[in-house]
Formats: C-alpha cells, structure tokens, sequence
C-alpha cells in the first residue's frame, strides 16, 4: 500500500498537546488560588503544571515534526 495522507503521529501530538495544555492551565490555577484537595500529600511539587508541560512540549514535537505538508 501506498502511504499518503496525514501521518497518525501528528494526531497523537495534536491530542496531547491539547491535553497537556488543559493539565497545565488547571495546575496553575490550582497553584495561583490554592485550591488544592486537602487529602494530596505533597502538594508542594505543582505535578499538573510539571505533567502538563511536558505532555503540552512532547505534544508539539511531534505535531511540528510531523506536520502535513512537509517535504520528506
């Protein structure tokens, strides 16, 4: 078979960019307001905004690396 069309990578970086920016804007609201659950221990270490941001970077890797229309 011939492969043409948009590569299945650039939809997996497109769904975790998106996700990952959620993740990342509701762990800095949650640092900003100090609204965190009161049963999470070590709340100190801000893991959305860690998680999100690296979700939101690994995300955008791939949609850039594999954009449609690029020259191979």
């Amino acid at each position: 078979m011939q492969g043409s069309g948009i590569p299945i990578w650039f939809f997996i970086g497109l769904v975790l960019t998106i996700y990952g920016a959620m993740i990342l804007g509701y762990g800095t609201y949650e640092w900003i307001s100090g609204n965190y659950p009161a049963t999470v221990q070590m709340t100190y270490l801000h893991t959305p905004v860690w998680w999100g941001g690296l979700l939101a970077a690994l995300g955008a890797f791939y949609v850039i690396k594999f954009r449609p229309g690029r020259e191979k």
